[in-house]
């Protein structure tokens, strides 16, 4: 299937600093594509890869696995790697997750971590049945444009395919397990009214990380797809403050007093 106008990849070679951004569950790179312009017209190198199945019709969805999904984001980091000297991981959502495993997985590889409404886990009774009721009804009604700014599309999936969802579930479980290894700074921003992802998921990732230098934001003027809100300047801001404070060579002075801003935790 052709993708969809507007959920295509993005890619943009700049300086020595890259930015690997992971889009969401059932998403596309369309959340993803302000942030990452705003970065790439400040000199980074920067990579919004399509996740397999994604940005065509649910269907296509059906057939991939949470394996298919970060095995595309960690080909993306490595080819990064292979011509940045530092490297930043950032996601939204379940996007959030796949960083978080990059970051436990690649060790000093990764440069720093921001996450914006991270998934933890699948919550509520569908996620009990879905072992069951993935063989017996194909899909559920969609989770996108869950934002408070009128007239924007995330150009997400209407429906969400239910063996894909177990997928996710089995994914977070692992990602969850693995979050003691993440000791990278972290930015972590998140919308207290998010109508999809609960509080206690970035609670969750705050109290099981390892890494010594977090920052907590949130975001009272948005919803779920914060990247595509009314805070996601504030979004591209603190994000890029953060890697100007952890990588100087990337043009940015600015990190040392944002930082001071945020509220801090120690994970």
């Amino acid at each position: 299937m052709p993708v969809l106008p507007g959920a295509e990849p993005y890619h943009h070679e700049g300086g020595d600093v890259g930015v690997l951004l992971c889009h969401g569950f059932t998403g596309s790179p369309r959340s993803m594509r302000p942030w990452a312009e705003y970065l790439a017209e400040r000199g980074l190198t920067v990579s919004v890869p399509l996740l397999p199945g994604h940005g065509t019709r649910w269907q296509d969805m059906q057939v991939t696995t949470w394996q298919d999904w970060y095995a595309e984001v960690d080909r993306e980091l490595r080819a990064l790697r292979g011509r940045c000297a530092r490297v930043f991981v950032f996601g939204l959502s379940m996007g959030g997750a796949l960083a978080l495993r990059l970051a436990a997985r690649h060790g000093d590889a990764v440069r720093g971590v921001v996450v914006v409404n991270p998934a933890n886990k699948v919550h509520g009774v569908t996620a009990h049945a879905l072992p069951l009721v993935r063989h017996l009804v194909p899909s559920t009604g969609g989770l996108a444009n869950d934002i408070a700014k009128e007239g924007v599309d995330e150009l997400a999936y209407d429906r969400v395919p239910l063996h894909a969802a177990y997928s996710l579930r089995r994914f977070l479980r692992l990602v969850d397990g693995e979050l003691p290894q993440v000791t990278q700074p972290l930015l972590l921003l998140r919308a207290p009214q998010d109508h999809v992802v609960p509080p206690a998921d970035s609670a969750r990732v705050l109290s099981r990380v390892s890494s010594t230098d977090v920052t907590e934001i949130l975001l009272e003027q948005s919803y779920h797809v914060a990247t595509l809100d009314h805070e996601a300047e504030r979004i591209f801001e603190e994000s890029h403050a953060f890697i100007g404070r952890l990588a100087p060579e990337a043009g940015g002075t600015a990190g040392q007093d944002r930082h001071r801003e945020g509220s801090t935790t120690g994970g």
